[in-house]
């Protein structure tokens, strides 16, 4: 990740992956309402997206201040009247503050969440499904985005050596089994609605709220 002279950082990966997410979620995301993204890290996707989905409103989160600054600064830097200032939001945490007053307007209709559940302990990917379970309406989505195993098998040799770079990191990190984010979201009442596969190896996930 770099950083520019204002507060703007960069993650290359970005640049790279925007624009097949952007027609993910032209396809499955609901017409109107706020889309709350979870862990939008630079913010550089969450400029993108707001733009391009506009009117639909875009909601930035993140727990750490250096990237909810890095946001705010990408929004000043690309204006859009589609995007709201990011909250200071942890995925774990048991409430988030989009349920406390004053809610968001216009209501949440969907959640998305890009390259978190494996750059994270796995408390995250249970406080992501537990979350959207809460505040999600009936028929909801919730759009993952991420390498995932498959029944505990890598797809790719670059996923393998990608999850052993990222446990030498963090041994509470790693590529998560698909069967295991698919169970828990279950638990939550989110039935997995489509999984499509998207370049370099990741996927992407359609759950929506029963």
């Amino acid at each position: 990740m770099n950083t520019s002279p204002d507060q703007r950082k960069f993650a290359p990966a970005t640049q790279r992956n925007r624009e097949p997410i952007l027609e993910m979620l032209l396809e499955v995301l609901p017409q109107h309402g706020t889309i709350l993204e979870i862990a939008s890290g630079t913010g550089e996707h969450a400029t993108f997206f707001a733009y391009h989905l506009a009117p639909r409103q875009w909601l930035p989160s993140d727990p750490n201040p250096e990237l909810r600054a890095s946001i705010s600064a990408w929004a000043e830097y690309f204006p859009c009247d589609a995007i709201q200032p990011p909250l200071d939001l942890d995925a774990s945490s048991p409430i988030w503050p989009v349920e406390k007053e004053p809610l968001p307007e216009p209501p949440i209709s969907a959640i998305v969440n890009i390259n978190m559940i494996h750059i994270s302990p796995w408390s995250a990917c249970l406080g992501l499904m537990a979350g959207a379970g809460r505040i999600l309406p009936p028929g909801g989505i919730l759009y993952l985005y991420g390498p995932y195993k498959q029944n505990g098998v890598h797809t790719a040799p670059s996923n393998a050596a990608f999850d052993e770079s990222l446990q030498a990191q963090n041994p509470d990190w790693g590529v998560r089994n698909l069967e295991d984010v698919v169970s828990v979201a279950k638990e939550q009442n989110l039935t997995l609605h489509q999984t499509h596969p998207m370049p370099a190896n990741n996927f992407s996930l359609v759950f929506k709220h029963n």
